[in-house]
């Protein structure tokens, strides 16, 4: 959700890179309705691992409790959300995530396109 919203808002202003360290084997459904409804289509998104190489070509890594298996290198801006994890719930559940990821992203492009 917060590569989609990151995408949507800031176009080609930012390079966005989505990936996890134990992804699962498709999108969850409830979020792909939730996304639906603030008019970002994810449905053809499919989930990623998380590699060294895309940490390395990043400058601002967020991750959302990705803990030890999330590669460290300096010179990089980390940024951990914890959020509630949308995995298994449902639309009503995903809902206000969604609402507090869009939150946050807004906030990240107002910080790193003022700089």
């Amino acid at each position: 959700m917060a590569a989609a919203f990151l995408t949507h808002l800031a176009g080609d202003r930012v390079e966005v890179r989505s990936a996890g360290s134990t992804p699962a084997d498709e999108v969850n459904p409830a979020v792909v309705e939730a996304m639906s409804e603030a008019g970002i289509d994810i449905s053809a998104e499919t989930p990623k691992v998380l590699t060294v190489e895309a940490v390395q070509a990043s400058d601002v890594v967020i991750t959302m409790g990705c803990g030890d298996a999330c590669p460290v290198f300096p010179g990089k801006t980390y940024l951990d959300w914890q959020l509630d994890d949308p995995a298994g719930r449902g639309v009503e559940a995903v809902r206000p995530i969604r609402d507090e990821i869009e939150r946050r992203v807004r906030d990240l492009i107002t910080e790193i396109t003022a700089a």
